[in-house]
């Protein structure tokens, strides 16, 4: 039975700030006391986290429930799709591999998944006071409005009030807001009870006139006016599109320079953050159509939702040529998961679970082989990086062995070894994800390569900056009107 309040938070596109504000008012309501619980029908992400109860959610979500205090569960993002082409997704549900479809096949499952949704809902709402209920994408996506599990769709089968988010720093916020009243069923735009802009710039006063003008044209209104925020740089990002946010930047007197390929399956890439953060490195995110930069000291291939796509991407790019003579002059290469996978000797998928049977050749940098079979390995991972402390986790579908396997890069606890190490130490690759979150074994791997670790905690920086973006929603939106907007 459900016994929580709920507020779901919806935008008028995607990128607008919904995971970030969600994560804000989690930790703001849990520090006045609340039991919170975060909540995604429906989440589209190949960053992904391994929860609790051992299967996977979104990253945002494992986020939200840092910020509310409480271990991640599979029940706080039902329906995970994991692009894997540019049309199609695997579908991951209540923390498990379902199936995959292509795009236009989905519109049509995903009625089907809206009792499991519900579930899911109900069983978070039996444990909380208010559950914070983040959409998916735009509000206003009224071809997609028929089956919705991510927004009004949802919204209206669990009868949950919406507060709606703009994004100013995009421009055009008071057409996207107004408009997207006008498109909405009025039944949908009923559940609206309020709107919020974010990302403000400047002065705050002379959007003003642009808040009144909102209201009047939608009846909505105002919750908030929130001005730009710059700490929450330090919490992870949810979607590869964010990365744009990050872009290098130079960084004078570094030590280390890492260099990292965008591919377009990108995935758990939030384990870059403490690297980017340390003052000893520089780390360039290189986009296609760039070179890998001729100086730098490491080049680190992560992880990937699309090994054999995205190794078909590097070699079209000439990455492979530059990984080469990065070698040759002497620079190292790490492989994360996907990464790693790339770098042996040949990556057979004989079940079709990437795209058609087949196998491809690797880089060749490693004497290993991967099989792509099996169901998909979920595990928290602890262990020891060059004597280092690790607590990670593995989440990938594979088998990889051959002889470069007897030098591993890394023990888990109890012994078994994980990874590889090429013969001359340049070259090394491990599926552990989250080695960087830890700070000793960071520092002990930045140390073999000649930079120093900054004494700094990562896992104090992002709890410092929920707690601060916490206290600057509290200035900024009328929290309590949220509050009494919860049904």
């Amino acid at each position: 039975m459900v016994t929580a309040r709920a507020l779901m938070f919806q935008g008028t596109g995607s990128s607008v700030g919904k995971s970030v504000l969600v994560a804000g008012l989690c930790r703001a309501f849990t520090l006045r006391g609340l039991r919170v619980r975060p909540f995604k029908p429906q989440n589209m992400s190949n960053n992904a986290g391994v929860t609790a109860d051992g299967g996977e959610i979104g990253r945002a979500q494992m986020l939200q429930a840092r910020a509310c205090g409480v271990a991640p569960s599979v029940h706080m993002n039902p329906v995970l799709l994991k692009p894997q082409s540019e049309t199609g997704a695997q579908i991951v549900v209540q923390g498990r591999v379902t199936g995959s479809a292509r795009a236009r096949a989905y519109q049509e499952l995903k009625a089907g998944l809206l009792p499991q949704v519900l579930e899911s809902f109900n069983r978070l709402s039996a444990q909380a006071d208010i559950v914070l209920v983040e959409g998916a994408g735009s509000a206003s996506e009224i071809n997609l409005r028929r089956n919705d599990i991510a927004n009004m769709g949802f919204a209206r089968a669990a009868n949950v009030p919406v507060a709606l988010i703009g994004d100013i720093d995009r421009g055009g916020v008071i057409a996207s807001l107004v408009g997207t009243h006008t498109v909405l069923d009025p039944a949908d735009a009923a559940l609206i009870g309020g709107f919020i802009v974010n990302r403000m710039r400047g002065d705050l006063s002379l959007f003003a006139d642009g808040m009144a003008a909102i209201s009047a044209h939608t009846g909505w209104p105002a919750l908030g006016l929130v001005p730009f925020f710059d700490a929450v740089r330090t919490l992870p990002a949810e979607d590869a599109a964010d990365l744009a946010d990050l872009a290098s930047a130079a960084r004078p007197g570094a030590k280390l320079h890492i260099a990292v390929p965008l591919l377009p399956f990108i995935s758990n890439f939030d384990d870059l953050d403490p690297l980017r953060a340390e003052p000893d490195v520089r780390l360039s995110l290189v986009p296609r159509g760039t070179p890998l930069p001729r100086d730098a000291d490491v080049v680190i291939l992560p992880g990937s939702k699309a090994t054999i796509a995205d190794l078909a991407a590097l070699r079209a790019e000439g990455w492979d040529i530059d990984i080469a003579a990065h070698i040759r002059a002497g620079g190292r290469v790490l492989g994360l998961c996907g990464g790693y996978q790339m770098l042996g000797r040949r990556i057979a998928d004989p079940e079709g679970i990437e795209g058609p049977p087949g196998a491809v050749d690797g880089l060749g940098l490693l004497d290993v082989e991967t099989v792509l079979t099996g169901g998909k390995h979920l595990a928290a991972a602890q262990g020891t990086l060059f004597g280092a402390a690790f607590d990670g986790y593995e989440m990938h579908i594979g088998r990889t062995t051959g002889p470069g396997a007897a030098a591993p890069l890394l023990h888990f606890s109890g012994g078994r070894p994980d990874g590889a190490v090429s013969p001359n130490g340049r070259v090394a690759g491990t599926y552990v994800h989250g080695l960087f979150l830890n700070d000793a074994a960071r520092a002990t791997w930045l140390r073999s390569l000649g930079a120093t670790a900054a004494p700094r905690s990562h896992d104090g920086e992002v709890e410092a900056a929920l707690d601060a973006l916490a206290a600057h929603l509290e200035l900024h939106v009328d929290v309590e009107r949220l509050l009494s907007l919860a049904a």
